[in-house]
């Protein structure tokens, strides 16, 4: 509990694809509907690219549309652990490309399709306004951002509601609730929700629950 959490921890590598759907119960779900949303933008020979993409889950995903529409992946992350496990996972596609970059200090590729998938709470709050305002520009016309990140949009208390069934579901998925208390302790100062005031005013919200949203924000 007194640790901070971080990606290059190999336990967290190795266990990420069961924790993640034990945390966060509707993680399938918004994949498959971001990857559904990517269908109905990404045009021929264009590129996406995955900012943060941990163990490529979306990324996977995305390989059979990426090869329909004769385009490419670019799967982004700051932990060399999570690029490691990626390069090993995309071996074989040589339409997918993994990249170790931190967004924050690194360019980003120009693409059509930029993804930000529970990215932008572990991104520093100084650096996310910039980021954005980079991808929107960098995004091609006919294009899309997508956006899916833990947000405080929620104040008195129904933002104690939200916070408390977040919890629930972690509960009903099975996990412990030490396990519980002791990831939300690392996480101090590490993850931290974003305002998603720094979308713009054009970003559409096509997922809500509890703590999470998620947004498409059209070029």
């Amino acid at each position: 509990m007194n640790n901070s959490w971080t990606f290059e921890d190999q336990t967290i590598v190795d266990k990420f694809d069961f924790h993640v759907r034990e945390q966060l119960p509707w993680y399938d779900m918004v994949t498959d509907a971001v990857v559904y949303i990517i269908r109905n933008y990404l045009a021929h020979r264009k590129m996406v690219v995955d900012i943060g993409a941990s163990t490529g889950n979306l990324m996977e995903k995305l390989v059979p549309l990426l090869n329909e529409r004769f385009s490419t992946g670019v799967a982004i992350d700051c932990s060399e652990s999570m690029c490691v496990y990626m390069d090993e996972k995309f071996k074989k596609e040589s339409i997918v490309e993994v990249d170790y970059c931190d967004v924050s200090k690194q360019d980003v590729p120009n693409a059509q399709i930029y993804i930000l998938f529970l990215t932008l709470m572990f991104i520093p709050i100084a650096d996310r306004k910039n980021l954005m305002s980079r991808l929107i520009n960098q995004c091609e016309i006919g294009g899309c951002i997508i956006v899916v990140d833990k947000v405080a949009d929620h104040s008195g208390y129904f933002g104690t509601v939200l916070k408390r069934l977040t919890m629930h579901f972690k509960l009903l998925q099975g996990a412990k609730p030490e396990d519980v208390l002791a990831k939300e302790m690392c996480l101090a100062g590490v993850q931290i929700p974003i305002d998603h005031e720094i979308l713009g005013n054009k970003a559409k919200l096509f997922f809500r629950m509890g703590e999470f949203a998620g947004w498409v924000i059209e070029k």
